[in-house]
């Protein structure tokens, strides 16, 4: 299991690699068992470079705008102070549902109606390695995929929906939506973020 290292990036060493993971609804603070599932894959594609893992902290609440807002902003200062901190340490955002929607609101200047973004810095693109999301509900909030919202972060980003999930398509079966940690997407995003590290 993923461990989760919640803190300052100066208050430890400089990893190689950073996965900063915005965990869904309802989760216990950390990454969540989605953003569990796909670091355990990643770390096995990166040979032995070291990684860690920042759980972005905000609620994860049933209120959605404020909750994912408020996701928006921690991730945002947590992403600059590591890149501040640790220039050479490669970023990886990622997300499942809701978290998925606060990485859209960090890597793209739109939202939708009763979301605040807090867009990345324009210097902070370079530290960005990859972006991978799970169940994102603002592909039907017209906002649209990660690939497509972004022309900076759109190649650099996988935005994983499975069959029928409701949130992410047009579906009706809400227990797609619970099997990103177990349907083989954790490890097919893994892959691509692997491949550009």
């Amino acid at each position: 299991m993923a461990t989760n290292m919640i803190g300052s990036a100066a208050a430890e060493p400089c990893p190689d690699i950073e996965v900063v993971y915005a965990r869904g609804t309802g989760a216990p603070p950390g990454a969540g068992m989605v953003g569990d599932a796909f670091v355990d894959a990643l770390r096995t594609k990166v040979g032995g470079r070291s990684i860690a893992v920042y759980g972005v902290n905000y609620p994860a609440s049933r209120d959605f705008g404020p909750s994912a807002s408020a996701g928006a902003v921690d991730a945002r200062t947590h992403v600059q102070a590591t890149a501040d901190a640790c220039p050479d340490t490669r970023i990886v955002l990622g997300g499942t549902s809701q978290g998925a929607g606060v990485i859209a609101l960090i890597i793209s200047g739109t939202a939708p109606r009763g979301y605040t973004p807090a867009p990345l810095a324009p210097e902070i693109a370079d530290h960005i390695a990859a972006i991978a999301v799970f169940g994102n509900p603002t592909r039907n909030m017209a906002v649209g995929p990660l690939p497509m919202i972004s022309p900076v972060y759109g190649p650099k980003s996988i935005d994983l929906c499975a069959d029928g999930d409701p949130f992410c398509s047009n579906g009706i079966n809400v227990f797609a939506h619970l099997s990103y940690a177990v349907n083989g997407m954790t490890d097919e995003a893994a892959d691509f973020v692997a491949a550009r590290l």
